[in-house]
């Protein structure tokens, strides 16, 4: 039955030639989920939500989803399957089809971007997880669809949230019979049971176990080096098929020139997801003939079933794509893994029998890595999740449930975005942004195969379009023009020789043509048409050239990029960059084109600018023409609206405000003061009086005192104290004059300041002794339930002694400090008794 099963993931025709000579029961192959089929039956035919926790190879992604699709409860409705990468979903629909001895299409199928293999007659169907949210914005209520499972939850895609959250919705909303059920190997039961309400359930699976071997620290510059030298001394040392995992395609490609030439007796295969399909396939099925080493990124990490491998070398790397909100772009950046992941990993050696694992990292480290994988909705860019919520009719996301909620900054500047692309107005979705939400691309790219028809190119949009999302197809060598690629990709089209990569870029531009509905052009045109398309897809990234310094330019959303200075395209005026490294300083261009300023007209703003001039330190405002930062024409204004003066001086006080106001002490001590009632009476009875939220209020009692301010040293003139306290109510006032007195008396008629400390500490009364000869008890304030802490001090001023009981210091400490002063203050007084003697705020001379 095993090798039946192995022979299952080979050439699909010779699967048929057996198919109908026996009758195959997928139900009678011997995988571990079995166990856990009848008590997931019986909690979805009860509950609604359900969480499955089992490891790899256990059949939770085949075998469980055919036991549930002829289920009572689903009442002839479709089970979708969510999966993170597209070759799983394809793999794990053309598994299961063979297992029902079906075509794809009958009753499993898949869809992915631009390949829909379902029909209505399809029980399964197996999707990305992009895929869901569209289907759900056709049909709010999945009204054709009992079941979703999400597959491989603990990777926690952007899109595998945000179809969680609008599954939930669905579930509470409209359809609390949507069974929704969540799969994974390595992830926290009880934490996600709990957010979710579901029930749980496990599968322990027979994995076998894998011995693990620490090779040592390895750093990301010398992996390939490593990779190369750990497998040519492990092959003779262990049998078998080797899976490795590296971080990219580059070091991936870079080893697999390495061991093809120095193992030719060896089948070594590339696996990553832009590889063609047919040679991902190769990667995965057995080889009957040679040892196999395969080289892949974190693909492999989950639910594709690579038989055979009883050896996993992890270099101990990935990558991710994190968004960075200060630029508005993506970075792709090498990270280490996780310890979820790392264990992934290395449970492909376990699969079949006891297996092996080369870590290329120390044990040390082991221990300081990550426990889970960060959620990919917390450093992505939510451009497509933002539209997609609005498409929803959700505009804010604090009105659905997250499991992790998308970060507030990085989900306003999508909205910015979105503005910008017209897709989102006064709040709502615009017809523009309905349209860009149903292509299956990014609204910059949406955005630019609309427009493209206002100016006839929509071909040529195409052809961009493909260019950008796929892998550059003549690489970094060939500099940044983008319109190179373009035009060889039409000088191919033309002589019916579309090879290599360009294949998979004309793949995709076919695809889009088709949503068009339009024909392809391999004729010339104007390079111009494709910086203005560009400059649709990225207003932010139109790039004027810095005078003075070559092959660096001004972007519109105020950064600075740079390219080689032979670049063909380093002395343009104007560029519109279509991809770029978002670095700190001066950014790297990879793909841009040159635009015509002409082209930039409509885009050209004439605006009033009143800022804050912190440089200046002043009030500025001039008249600009402008692109986004790119200021093209300014001017002084003569005229000032007051009302705009203000509220840039407010902006100016709200970023900078504790350096341009001036918090003196005496506006300290009376924030103290207040902070300090706050603390020792259970009600607050003041607001916060901290500098930021001082600051944060400016709105509220700073206008009346900035009407005529220009410049930084008028503001800080202002009488800030006694603005603050005039900005409290007058009960208030009073309160606090009663409660926290500025300075009280003392028995020599003296009015002393008290020092108020920062957090609540007992207030200082600092005063010479002499003036408190009389009192018996320690000062109180907060309505006499607050002592405070006296500094007594020498007719000098010196310190000579702290005590929080007044009494307790005339009676056991007085006299010893007595005669430390007589010695050093001998025409002062020092009496016997100081309860009875006459306080005096001066020097007054002994009998």
């Amino acid at each position: 039955m095993t090798a039946f099963f192995l022979f299952a993931y080979s050439a699909k025709f010779a699967f048929k030639l057996i198919r109908f000579q026996l009758s195959f029961d997928p139900f009678s192959l011997d995988l571990p989920i079995k166990e856990i089929i009848p008590a997931v039956k019986e909690i979805l035919t009860n509950e609604n939500t359900l969480i499955v926790k089992a490891p790899p190879g256990a059949g939770k992604s085949t075998l469980l989803p055919l036991a549930l699709m002829n289920e009572p409860w689903l009442e002839g409705k479709k089970v979708l399957i969510l999966e993170p990468r597209r070759l799983a979903a394809k793999s794990i629909a053309m598994r299961m089809a063979d297992l029902q001895g079906t075509k794809i299409g009958e009753e499993v199928g898949y869809m992915i971007r631009f390949e829909n293999r379902t029909s209505p007659h399809t029980k399964i169907d197996v999707l990305t997880e992009g895929i869901l949210t569209r289907l759900i914005q056709q049909d709010n209520a999945l009204e054709n669809v009992g079941l979703v499972i999400f597959d491989e939850f603990h990777e926690r895609n952007i899109h595998a949230d945000v179809a969680m959250a609008l599954c939930r919705e669905v579930q509470q909303v409209l359809r609390p019979d949507l069974r929704i059920m969540i799969m994974s190997a390595t992830i926290d039961l009880t934490q996600l049971a709990h957010m979710l309400s579901a029930k749980e359930i496990e599968s322990k699976g027979r994995q076998y176990p894998v011995d693990v071997k620490y090779w040592g620290d390895t750093d990301e510059w010398s992996i390939v080096d490593t990779v190369n030298n750990v497998i040519l001394k492990s092959i003779d040392e262990y049998e078998g098929d080797i899976l490795v995992f590296l971080p990219g395609q580059a070091q991936i490609m870079q080893c697999h020139d390495f061991l093809r030439s120095t193992l030719p007796h060896f089948a070594i295969h590339p696996l990553f997801g832009m590889l063609p399909f047919q040679k991902q396939q190769a990667a995965i099925v057995p080889n009957p003939h040679k040892r196999k080493i395969v080289l892949a990124t974190s693909i492999a990490e989950t639910s594709l079933t690579i038989e055979g491998i009883s050896l996993v070398v992890d270099s101990g790397y990935g990558k991710t794509s994190k968004f960075d909100p200060r630029s508005g772009l993506s970075r792709l950046k090498t990270i280490k893994v996780t310890q979820d992941a790392a264990d992934q990993r290395a449970g492909r050696a376990g699969r079949l029998g006891p297996g092996h694992c080369i870590r290329l990292w120390s044990k040390a480290t082991q221990e300081r890595l990550e426990t889970f994988r960060t959620p990919e909705i917390l450093e992505a860019d939510l451009a497509s999740l933002v539209l997609d919520l609005y498409a929803w009719g959700i505009e804010g996301y604090q009105q659905m449930v997250w499991l992790t909620p998308p970060p507030q900054g990085a989900f306003q500047q999508a909205v910015e975005l979105l503005e910008s692309l017209e897709a989102i107005l006064n709040g709502k979705l615009t017809e523009h942004g309905l349209q860009m939400q149903k292509l299956p691309c990014h609204p910059r790219i949406a955005h630019m195969l609309i427009k493209s028809k206002n100016i006839g190119q929509q071909a040529l949009a195409t052809d961009l379009a493909a260019v950008i999302e796929e892998k550059d197809p003549l690489g970094k060598d060939a500099g940044t023009d983008i319109n190179h690629r373009i035009e060889k990709l039409r000088r191919l089209r033309k002589e019916n020789n579309v090879h290599g990569p360009f294949r998979k870029v004309d793949t995709v531009a076919q695809h889009y043509r088709r949503m068009l509905g339009i024909e392809a052009s391999n004729d010339v045109y104007d390079i111009f048409e494709t910086g203005i398309l560009l400059a649709y897809a990225y207003p932010d990234r139109i790039a004027c050239a810095r005078p003075g310094n070559n092959a660096q330019f001004q972007l519109s959303n105020g950064r600075i990029a740079m390219m080689g200075h032979r670049d063909d395209l380093a002395h343009e005026s104007w560029l519109a960059v279509a991809n770029m490294d978002a670095r700190d300083g001066i950014g790297k261009i990879f793909l841009a084109s040159p635009i015509n300023p002409k082209d930039l007209m409509p885009m050209i703003e004439d605006r009033e600018i009143i800022e804050w001039d912190f440089k200046q330190g002043k009030l500025g405002a001039e008249k600009v023409m402008r692109i986004g930062n790119i200021v093209l024409k300014s001017q002084p204004l003569k005229h000032v609206d007051p009302e705009l003066a203000e509220r840039a001086i407010l902006k100016a006080i709200k970023t900078d405000g504790d350096k341009l106001l001036n918090f003196s002490e005496s506006v300290v001590q009376l924030q103290n003061r207040i902070e300090s009632l706050n603390a020792w009476n259970s009600d607050e009875i003041f607001p916060a009086f901290t500098t930021e939220e001082i600051l944060n209020r400016a709105p509220e009692w700073l206008p009346p005192y900035i009407s005529n301010i220009r410049r930084e040293e008028d503001l800080f003139k202002l009488d800030l104290k006694e603005i603050l306290i005039n900005a409290l109510p007058w009960e208030k006032q009073q309160l606090l004059e009663k409660l926290a007195p500025e300075k009280i008396e003392v028995p020599s008629g003296s009015y002393i300041k008290l020092h108020y400390q920062p957090n609540g500490e007992k207030p200082i009364l600092a005063v010479r002794l002499q003036e408190l000869f009389g009192m018996v008890e320690t000062p109180l304030v907060n309505d006499g339930r607050q002592g405070v802490l006296i500094h007594l001090l020498s007719p000098g001023f010196k310190p000579v002694q702290v005590t929080d009981d007044l009494r307790s210091f005339w009676q056991n400490t007085y006299f010893e400090v007595k005669k430390e002063l007589k010695r050093r203050y001998p025409k002062h007084s020092w009496p016997e008794e100081p309860l009875h003697a006459e306080a005096v705020r001066g020097v007054k001379r002994r009998n």
